[in-house]
């Protein structure tokens, strides 16, 4: 079930969210209600055929187990899979109908795509630093001990990482100290990095996005985590992020230890 937030309701009111709805359910309206069904449809009854019913009830099925394989949480995210799912099913069944009105539909949702890009799901500031695998080993593996790091191995192609992408900045937002960091590295461009941690970097990974926690240089939790060989799903919401690393007591901790900067003195 997605989760519904006030800040997610007003996200909806961007246009293309509001568009994408339509586009989504065009094919249904137009195909039921009069008099667009009998003008576009000429030779129907205004009702889905066997043929169209199936092929909306195999979206629906599919939207259903893509939604939760992903761990899709929140309401944005499901309906934006919801939409994409449901013009796809829209297409074809409008070229199933009159190729004409398929390239019209077609049009339309690319023209949607190219004038109403998606919005950015977090626009707010955005502490985390970017790695490479030799600043991951310098800073993180072999770096200051005194340092803590949260570090999410991300790849920009996987829909989860996408949406985790702002839970993971707010929460640098709220944590982040000299010594308690967060930081981003992405798999698809440091693969080898992602297989000496047991992430795998395949297209159907469920280890997508996958977040470490370092301490001393070594890595001491992780999620998503294996339990008993098998792989614990784990939806990266902020609440459920900073509960499983325990971040109000790590952020507690690290203020109460701070850096000590060494200040030079001074010659006589």
């Amino acid at each position: 079930m997605a989760l519904v937030t006030g800040a997610e309701l007003r996200r909806l009111l961007h246009p293309h969210y509001l568009v994408n709805l339509l586009l989504a359910a065009c094919f249904p309206v137009l195909r039921l209600v009069r008099p667009f069904c009998d003008v576009l449809f000429p030779g129907g009854d205004c009702q889905l055929d066997f043929r169209e019913t199936e092929i909306l009830t195999f979206v629906a099925v599919v939207v259903l187990f893509r939604t939760r394989k992903t761990g899709v949480v929140r309401l944005v995210p499901y309906l934006s899979t919801a939409c994409m799912y449901a013009k796809v099913a829209g297409l074809l069944l409008f070229f199933y109908w009159d190729p004409r009105l398929g390239l019209v539909y077609g049009a339309l949702c690319l023209l949607q795509l190219l004038v109403l890009p998606e919005p950015p799901a977090y626009g707010g500031p955005d502490p985390v630093l970017y790695l490479d695998a030799e600043s991951f080993r310098e800073q993180v593996q072999r770096g200051d001990r005194r340092v803590t790091w949260l570090v999410a191995f991300y790849a920009l192609w996987s829909p989860t990482c996408v949406q985790m992408a702002p839970a993971f900045a707010q929460l640098a937002t709220r944590y982040a100290l000299d010594n308690l960091r967060f930081a981003k590295l992405d798999v698809t461009r440091f693969p080898d990095l992602a297989h000496e941690h047991h992430i795998s970097t395949a297209a159907l990974s469920r280890q997508l996005p996958t977040v470490l926690l370092f301490q001393a240089g070594r890595l001491v939790a992780r999620r998503p985590d294996a339990q008993g060989g098998k792989l614990v799903p784990f939806a990266f919401t902020e609440e459920n992020m900073a509960a499983a690393f325990d971040l109000n007591n790590l952020h507690q901790e690290c203020r109460q230890n701070p850096i000590r900067k060494k200040v030079a003195g001074k010659q006589s």
